[in-house]
């Protein structure tokens, strides 16, 4: 069974920490991927579970075994790099075989194993080229064979796929979810490819500077992300922030005054006092309507993009901590220097305090069934 935990686990180089005490329980066949800026310590995490770099505090357990001080063989895990790390002189059937040809396993097994492995991977045509002759996806469903053949407790690949272009990237990710679900293995996938984390995903964890900022499923990160980092990171185009003034709390939410005077009731739940409080109000630009709604504001598009399902509208806005963006139907009328009322739905918005940490959303049971989410 392939089961691992995390706990308290650190890593400093000298006097610089960049794992700051992670806690992770990992159940047996569950796709988790490691999401998180440059510099957020997700590859150290996925190298220090591996064996590769050694922790500074804390216990990794795999399968009930503690495995701090176990070299990489001994740990039951198999990875996979962003480079192919291929021999270029021996055959895909070689390659796949190097690791059980290290072991001194019996022939008759190599060739079950490799044939097994290339038939999962469709390589059965391709055992006799050479690296040099396959494209790149079949390069990296080599190196991905080359794990399988070992039968490891878990999988752990390091973006894997970011040496593909985009269209391998999307074929290969349908791969890699059909892997999973044929191996019944459990998998530790690191990216910084959001869309990689949201297709493929049981459950993503948020690293920001060392710590997990959050652990979820896809559509629970995108729907109730508890702070902002999670807020601004989960969702493409990124959630626009505005700053806005806390008027009073109620049943039906907590209402703030926009930077235009307006004011907006926004479906959370609180009971603390927000009268004149500072806070953010967060709206995804998918969630942005030119009909009717409870509040509008008045935006000046920059750039205006046709993308023919989509016009996405970048625009400067009073109040906003950045650049504004609206993802709109692609006959919308939207032009550049023509100001457009955009309007906002306050069960489509976010709010967050001071701190950053967001007050709980009022999601509606049909939003929830919509979603498919269990919250």
């Amino acid at each position: 069974m392939g089961d691992l935990q995390l706990r308290d686990v650190h890593k400093s180089y000298g006097h610089v920490e960049v794992i700051k005490g992670v806690n992770l329980d990992v159940d047996h066949g569950d796709f988790i991927v490691f999401v998180g800026p440059s510099g957020c310590g997700k590859s150290t995490l996925l190298r220090m579970i591996a064996g590769l770099e050694e922790i500074t505090g804390g216990d990794i357990t795999i399968e009930n075994t503690v495995v701090n001080d176990l070299p990489p063989v001994k740990r039951g895990i198999a990875m996979v790099f962003q480079s192919y790390a291929l021999y270029p002189h021996m055959s895909v059937y070689e390659n796949i075989a190097f690791p059980l040809r290290v072991e001194r396993m019996a022939k008759d097994k190599v060739e079950e194993k490799v044939q097994a492995a290339a038939g999962i991977l469709q390589l059965t045509e391709r055992l006799h080229h050479k690296p040099g002759e396959l494209s790149g996806g079949q390069r990296q469903r080599v190196a991905i064979g080359r794990a399988i053949v070992r039968e490891p407790s878990v999988f752990l690949f390091d973006e894997p796929l970011s040496n593909l272009d985009a269209a391998l990237r999307a074929e290969m990710r349908v791969e890699l979810a059909k892997l999973h679900t044929e191996l019944d293995a459990t998998m530790i996938y690191v990216t910084h490819d959001q869309v990689e984390a949201m297709t493929m995903a049981d459950r993503i964890v948020v690293l920001d500077q060392g710590v997990i900022s959050q652990v979820g499923s896809p559509l629970e990160l995108y729907h109730k992300p508890q702070n902002l980092f999670v807020a601004g990171f989960i969702g493409n185009p990124k959630m626009n922030f505005i700053e806005v003034t806390g008027k009073s709390t109620g049943e039906d939410g907590v209402t703030v005054s926009l930077p235009s005077g307006s004011e907006l009731t926004v479906k959370v739940s609180t009971d603390e006092d927000v009268a004149g409080r500072k806070l953010t109000l967060g709206i995804r630009p998918e969630h942005l309507t030119l009909g009717k709604a409870d509040a509008t504001i008045e935006v000046l598009p920059n750039v205006v993009e046709h993308l023919g399902i989509h016009t996405v509208t970048y625009s400067t806005v009073e109040g906003a901590t950045a650049t504004f963006c609206s993802l709109l139907p692609g006959s919308a009328p939207a032009k550049v220097g023509k100001p457009v009322a955009m309007g906002l739905k306050g069960a489509d918005c976010h709010l967050f305090d001071e701190n950053s940490k967001a007050f709980e959303r009022q999601l509606s049971l049909e939003a929830l069934d919509a979603a498919e989410m269990h919250i």
